[in-house]
């Protein structure tokens, strides 16, 4: 783990003549290994029934329905449900951990990527003197040091930048910085630091320089969180949890007590949404950890229950890699409606979240309009006036609701919890909500703490702590060097499998296929621009992948990313797991269908597509109008007022270049408003007034059609029929 190099100073252990004196570096040293030697002598307790091979998503099953009776049954696959698993099948309990959709296709996917104290909330913990809040920051920022190291391969520290615009925020911002190492203690990854003006636009030049008096630099974790959270799921599972996702609880099992007489849950209803068949799971104790869907999972054990949770929606969104430094993350501690705003580089682009408004419950929320806006607008406010921030540019979007929570055993039911709740009904129902991504383990301890105790259950003490998580032992910062040189992988193929399965990528690497080319031997991508291959998708479903969507969403991250580049890969990932998974001509087609309308809704593509529509004003100068009607004519030569994929192909050939016929339909169809196979001239305009008003960006067909005018300008006229179709 990155711990920081603490600064030379005094400290007294023992006392009198006889008293020893350490550096605070030394003493961090010596805590670290007391710490990691607990943490390998209890990892060596433990035993894992599957370290080599997980059971199959239908064995999982069969267990789960064969079992007589299991000690704990978690309902709900995000972080701290798989982190309940975890903590309890660690413990020697029989477990088994049930998701209705993918684990970590919910909020846990949906995050700002940080694993972080939170600056804030130690802010408002100084500010109104709440203990609760600074209690909830120091045990953030342990978890956070605990998570860099059980993952190392998924996360990592980040540098955030702070910028100061004005003279006297200097000191108060730096203080509170400070403050924030001072509560991490030898937890503090490194220490923080000041910039002046010329050094902060020098590590950020994309910052804007006007009134820039300097900057602050602290350091917080960010990871792969749908990655991290499938970590979790896997590694109890690698431990005999018993775990299946599309698995839905459709009521609670009770019974009478025949101890207290008293009614008393025992299991859950299930349903395999895969096949529709039911089945029941019982168990001693079930716990509810559903995040947004608390209340109805709490209302299956009783209809009076109160609602407890408060939906609140954070929308994010991914804009090209050239918009942040590489390994420089940027706050907005205080936005022009008193959010914050966080702008941070991730998988090679860049991150921008949160809002935070009030939601209705939903398992496909939807990213709007006026949410990306309003990011883009607070984008704008801190980036050079160099930097044009563009609507077009924003490849992806996402909402996430995060499931804040009043607590039900207070007396003022109306005020939200900052932290998380554990509470166990008078049924024994216990259930775990709130609280936040990074400190899921400690809340499952605590949970499984309470679990215990109301259920009287023979169990050992947690274990969780410095546990390694899936992919995480074996790691190093050098291996993908060992699979270039073993498996002939790009190398940024090679970063991104350690980076992404940690040990587990040889795995990966050996189920690639060959490339036929001189180079790289193996790994074909699923799309030229990243370093996803086909081989992921083959062991997606070893990973418990059912879907297309659990794939470009969790298994790899490219609905996130660009949903672009996801779309265009989705055929090829459905004849893949198609293959795999026996899926026939209709399976596969509604596979197709399904995976295409969660990126359109969920994943932005629809905010993206609507820049472009029937209706877009075409706000181009007369001599803009002749200029791009001269370029459409070149293509379209006999004036038919539309261009096809025909007319396209056949200049191309005539400039020598090569465009898959598939690739060449998928470029018109992004400006093809009415469907109708080809692009009017109306359409075309259309197209070029987005690209000039900065709501479309990167357009394909714009782009090309600009190249290949470019390219005949420069030849002259050379006719379609005596270039036979490309010389």
């Amino acid at each position: 783990m990155a711990f920081r190099k603490a600064l030379k100073r005094t400290v007294i252990i023992g006392g009198g003549a006889a008293a020893t004196y350490f550096g605070l570096s030394q003493l961090i040293e010596y805590k670290k290994t007391q710490a990691r030697l607990a943490h390998v002598a209890a990892e060596a307790e433990l035993k894992a029934p599957f370290a080599d091979e997980l059971p199959s998503r239908q064995a999982q099953l069969t267990t789960l329905k064969t079992t007589d009776e299991f000690d704990v049954l978690v309902i709900g696959g995000g972080a701290t449900g798989a982190g309940c698993a975890l903590d309890a099948v660690t413990r020697n309990l029989k477990t088994a951990l049930i998701e209705r959709s993918d684990f970590s296709s919910g909020t846990s996917s949906r995050s700002t990527k940080l694993i972080h104290g939170g600056v804030r909330y130690l802010q408002k913990a100084i500010m109104q003197l709440d203990y609760e809040q600074y209690k909830m920051v120091k045990e953030a920022l342990h978890e956070r040091a605990n998570l860099l190291e059980i993952a190392p391969h998924l996360s990592a520290p980040l540098p955030i930048m702070l910028p100061v615009y004005k003279w006297w925020q200097l000191p108060y911002y730096w203080a509170g910085i400070k403050m924030y190492d001072l509560v991490a203690g030898i937890y503090c990854l490194k220490s923080s630091y000041v910039l002046g003006k010329t050094k902060a636009l020098e590590l950020f030049p994309m910052l804007k320089k006007d009134k820039l008096v300097g900057a602050i630099v602290y350091y917080d974790g960010q990871h792969n969180d749908a990655r991290m959270n499938l970590a979790i799921a896997l590694t109890a599972g690698r431990y005999g949890a018993t775990i299946a996702n599309y698995t839905e609880v459709i009521q609670l099992l009770k019974t009478n007590d025949p101890k207290t007489g008293k009614e008393k849950v025992c299991g859950a209803r299930c349903r395999d949404v895969i096949t529709g068949k039911e089945f029941d799971v019982k168990a001693k104790c079930v716990i509810n950890a559903t995040g947004p869907f608390t209340d109805s999972v709490r209302k299956m054990d009783s209809q009076e229950t109160a609602n407890i949770c408060q939906p609140s929606a954070g929308v994010h969104i991914v804009i090209p890699g050239y918009y942040s430094p590489d390994n420089m993350g940027l706050l907005d501690p205080a936005t022009s409606d008193g959010r914050v705003i966080f702008f941070l580089p991730w998988e090679k682009m860049t991150i921008a979240g949160t809002t935070d408004s009030p939601t209705s419950v939903t398992a496909h929320p939807i990213p709007g309009e006026d949410d990306i806006n309003f990011i883009l607008n607070e984008v704008r406010n801190y980036l050079s006036a160099d930097v044009e921030v563009r609507r077009g540019d924003v490849l992806a979007a996402w909402s996430g609701i995060r499931p804040l929570v009043t607590n039900p055993n207070s007396k003022d039911t109306q005020s939200i919890c900052r932290n998380h709740i554990v509470s166990i009904s008078e049924r024994g129902l216990v259930t775990i909500a709130g609280g936040k991504w990074t400190t899921y383990r400690s809340m499952a301890e605590e949970t499984l703490d309470a679990a215990i105790e109301a259920h009287n259950l023979s169990a050992e003490q947690c274990k969780t702590v410095g546990l390694m998580l899936e992919g995480g032992k074996g790691w190093t910062p050098t291996t993908y060097i060992r699979l270039v040189q073993d498996y002939g992988l790009e190398v940024e193929v090679a970063q991104h499998l350690a980076s992404t399965y940690g040990a587990k990528a040889y795995e990966v690497a050996k189920m690639a296929q060959v490339t036929g080319q001189r180079w790289p031997i193996v790994g074909k991508r699923l799309v030229s621009e990243f370093p996803y291959i086909e081989s992921e998708v083959l062991y997606a479903i070893k990973e418990y992948a059912c879907t297309a969507i659990d794939v470009i969403a969790r298994r790899t991250r490219l609905g996130f990313l660009n949903v672009q580049a996801a779309d265009e890969a989705l055929p090829r990932i459905v004849q893949i797991m198609g293959k795999e998974l026996g899926w026939n001509h209709e399976k596969s087609t509604a596979e197709l269908e399904a995976a295409k309308r969660f990126l359109y809704h969920e994943m932005g593509y629809r905010s993206r597509s609507e820049q472009l529509t029937k209706t877009t004003d075409i706000n181009l100068n007369n001599q803009e109008v002749v200029r791009y009607k001269k370029r459409f004519q070149k293509f379209d030569k006999e004036s038919k007022g539309f261009i096809t994929t025909i007319d396209v192909q056949q200049v191309l050939d005539s400039i020598n270049v090569n465009i898959d016929e598939n690739a060449l339909h998928e470029i018109l169809n992004e400006v093809d408003l009415n469907k109708n196979g080809q692009v009017e001239i109306d359409e075309f305009l259309q197209l070029m007034s987005a690209v000039k008003k900065g709501q479309v960006a990167d357009s394909r067909l714009a782009i090309l059609m600009k190249t290949a005018e470019e390219t005949l300008d420069k030849r002259g006229p050379v006719t379609v029929d005596r270039s036979g179709g490309g010389v």
